[in-house]
């Protein structure tokens, strides 16, 4: 099969590749379209250890099963499909508990680390354990279900908030995952959802999407602003989509006593925060990873029109024109949001 291989920092190369034999509790996926994640591209160059060369990067994926183990029993040869990112052992205590993504065992499609190696989803084929899939409703493109997999992130970063509606909602940052959370903390009913970001471009499609105001602050004069918006309060809740220091700081700053903040982000490993801030104002620091089972409501959200996926995907791209796209982002070229590439190769053509 044809692949995207990481070779070395920042050289991806298209090779053949031996096609992936699934085990007996496996599933063997043509995938169909494969987004380009932050994480790829921050991996792309060894920043974040987690994308150790040689490797087949790629985990927001969907397809169409073309072979199945002889144990599977869910899914079969022409099901349309998309999968988790998280390959959890499914019996470990967090995973009974239903907390998959804190399986102690935890592996993520497309990462290598020190712990282990799994290619991923930038091939003509992946094979992935069965336990992870899900089946596809005719009415989401393959396009869109590559969108899944941030969307179920951003729906968990609102579910682990414990929002009960009504509240003044805060989203740091207007990447992705960002935008995402703005919607997913409308449809949790958020009455009032404003983003913070400094790029002017983001933060018109967070209008677009249903911002109820745009903030192109940081530091003091995002907190003035938020002060003044909310009586001078604070919001209830912050979802912060970046992880630096001064976003994190920003957001601590934001909050109401007594409120929220989830950390969504992570582009940095280590941040310092004001710990007499936490403490004196009772602040909950929320950690949010990955997501846990949202795949499901994450299809109902885009079926039913409340959460929007298009306007988010730039292009849909074959797979040879991925070595190219990967540039472009790691340059951070303007006006870029979801790339999606197509290994089929009618993509091709």
């Amino acid at each position: 099969m044809k692949a995207l291989l990481l070779s070395e920092y920042k050289n991806l190369e298209l090779q053949d590749m031996p096609t992936p034999v699934p085990g007996p509790d496996d599933v063997l996926v043509q995938v169909a379209a494969c987004g380009i994640c932050g994480s790829d591209v921050h991996g792309y160059d060894g920043s974040t250890g987690r994308r150790i060369p040689p490797l087949v990067m790629g985990h927001e994926a969907a397809g169409v099963v073309t072979a199945v183990g002889s144990a599977v029993t869910k899914f079969a040869k022409g099901d349309r499909v998309t999968f988790d990112s998280t390959v959890y052992c499914g019996v470990c205590d967090f995973c009974r508990k239903g907390e998959v993504n804190l399986c102690d065992n935890r592996q993520v499609v497309g990462v290598s680390c020190g712990e282990f190696r799994r290619h991923g989803a930038f091939a003509e084929f992946v094979s992935v354990p069965e336990r992870i899939l899900y089946p596809l409703p005719p009415a989401l493109s393959f396009a869109e279900a590559a969108m899944l997999e941030a969307v179920s992130v951003a729906l968990h970063g609102v579910h682990v908030s414990e929002m009960k509606g009504g509240e003044s909602v805060l989203v740091i940052g207007a990447g992705m995952i960002g935008l995402l959370l703005l919607q997913a903390a409308r449809a949790a009913g958020g009455a009032r959802v404003f983003v913070a970001d400094i790029d002017a471009t983001r933060l018109k499609l967070a209008t677009d999407l249903g911002a109820d105001k745009t903030l192109q602050l940081s530091g003091a004069e995002l907190l003035d602003e938020i002060l003044r918006l909310t009586d001078g309060r604070g919001v209830d809740v912050v979802l912060e989509a970046v992880g630096r220091n001064e976003t994190v700081g920003s957001a601590i700053d934001c909050v109401r006593k007594g409120g929220t903040v989830t950390l969504v982000g992570n582009i940095t490993p280590q941040v310092t925060i004001h710990l007499q801030k936490v403490v004196s104002r009772q602040i909950r620091l929320q950690g949010s990873c990955a997501s846990s089972g949202e795949y499901p409501e994450a299809m109902q959200l885009i079926a039913d029109g409340k959460i929007k996926v298009g306007p988010l995907i730039t292009a849909v791209a074959p797979l040879t024109d991925g070595p190219e796209w990967f540039k472009r982002l790691y340059a951070r070229e303007p006006n870029l949001m979801k790339i999606v590439l197509d290994p089929r190769e009618s993509a091709a053509k």
